[in-house]
């Protein structure tokens, strides 16, 4: 009898195997839970990976949700595209200004002419938007933007112009996308009406930028010119500034 007591009882006392069997029972809870906590992480989280992986524009998600505003409602997604466009001017006048002043083409010196001019006027619309919407902003450029302008400086004659041409394009070709997706997302009217009037302006950038030739891209050689293009009151082209204002 002792020994048939003997047989049926593990090495504990218990049933044999039990103690593969709870093993395996907590490696299944585990696996269950680990699944759980990633379904349930925010996915907020994870930012601007998101987005690239998703193939979508790169945007950064500062964590503090929606907020409801006398605009309606404003989202992480609005906040970081005020505080781009912002960013766009505190790096993008000082290249312009340097293409005004050293471009050895006019077609380089009118792109100039173009940053300045149409960056003046967003960065009024961004501050104003900042201030009303309460949405903190960037005072000096990135140091992604600060190396583009150091890039520049340290160019001169032609290299400055491919230089000024190619790094300008590139960071236009890729906030396009993102002035494209605010304008489509946001619920917020203020913002909406920033990406609205950044479309224009970027496009515009766009075009002549490509028209210099340098770009690294092909340009529309039968388009007008600047000088030729239409009256900016009645086709919504950037505003003229006057040279105080350009300051």
């Amino acid at each position: 009898m002792r020994s048939l007591a003997r047989r049926r009882t593990g090495p504990e006392g218990g049933r044999p195997g039990a103690g593969r069997a709870s093993l395996g029972t907590w490696l299944v809870i585990g696996a269950l839970t680990a699944t759980l906590v990633a379904l349930l992480v925010p996915v907020s989280l994870f930012g601007v990976a998101r987005q690239a992986a998703a193939g979508g524009p790169a945007w950064t998600d500062d964590g503090e949700g929606v907020r409801e505003t006398e605009f309606g409602p404003l989202s992480s997604l609005d906040r970081d595209f005020v505080r781009k466009v912002r960013l766009a001017g505190l790096w993008e006048k000082p290249a312009g200004r340097m293409a005004v002043e050293r471009g050895t083409t006019a077609s380089v010196r009118t792109a100039g002419e173009h940053l300045v001019g149409g960056h003046t006027e967003l960065d009024r619309r961004s501050i104003d938007a900042g201030r009303t919407l309460g949405i903190s902003l960037p005072i000096r450029p990135g140091e992604q933007q600060q190396g583009w302008l150091d890039r520049m400086d340290a160019a001169s004659g032609s290299g400055f112009d491919r230089t000024f041409a190619e790094l300008v394009r590139i960071a236009h070709g890729k906030v396009f996308g993102l002035v494209a997706l605010v304008r489509d997302k946001t619920g917020n009217s203020l913002v909406r009406e920033l990406a609205t009037r950044a479309n224009t302006v970027v496009l515009d950038h766009i075009t002549v930028l490509e028209n210099t030739g340098l770009a690294g891209v092909p340009h529309t050689r039968d388009q007008p010119s600047p000088s030729q293009a239409p009256d900016p009151a009645s086709s919504q082209a950037p505003a003229q500034h006057s040279n105080e204002e350009m300051k």
